[in-house]
């Protein structure tokens, strides 16, 4: 894995407008200072949905099963560019159609992210980033419920999780 620590990160306000920036070790050394992520939530046609789980030279929740693609923002790169560009490096993927769900500020120990989750349905080949990621697959939605709260995924996936399942019963 290659020595990100240096990498700008866009410094964002509470209604996401750039304020500032930061480097990914100032934005993760306890600063708090707010930078915007992206996830997306992929699910297949049978409606599991496909987790990856976090390679062990992670600097945060290593080895624990996480969104299937979650990035970090460049200084100067939009959401909506993050997100593709992650989803490639990440798994591969190029051709997607994401819809944005919604957006929440999540805060660790180390943390706080602005939060852009996306998802979308998709059935083509997925091939993990070996440096990103330890590997990945589909679960079941009984699945994921059944070991919430069992230290198997990352605090914020549990978190997006319950957003996700309120917010797409919504559209139901």
């Amino acid at each position: 894995m290659k020595n990100n620590s240096t990498e700008l990160f866009p410094i964002i306000d509470e209604q996401g407008h750039t304020i500032g920036k930061a480097t990914r070790k100032e934005c993760h050394n306890g600063s708090k200072l707010l930078h915007p992520v992206i996830h997306l939530q992929i699910f297949n046609k049978y409606g599991n949905l496909y987790l990856q789980k976090r390679a062990m030279n992670k600097d945060i929740q290593p080895g624990k099963w996480d969104t299937a693609v979650g990035g970090h923002v460049d200084y100067g790169e939009s959401v909506e560019d993050a997100l593709f560009r992650e989803t490639r490096e990440e798994l591969g993927i190029t051709d997607f159609s994401p819809t944005f769900s919604f957006s929440y500020i999540f805060e660790s120990e180390i943390e706080k992210e602005m939060v852009y989750s996306y998802y979308t349905i998709y059935d083509g080949l997925i091939v993990p980033d070996k440096d990103e990621v330890e590997t990945g697959r589909f679960w079941s939605i009984d699945e994921i419920e059944q070991n919430i709260g069992k230290q198997i995924f990352t605090p914020n996936f549990e978190i997006e999780f319950q957003r996700l399942q309120s917010y797409l019963k919504g559209l139901l």
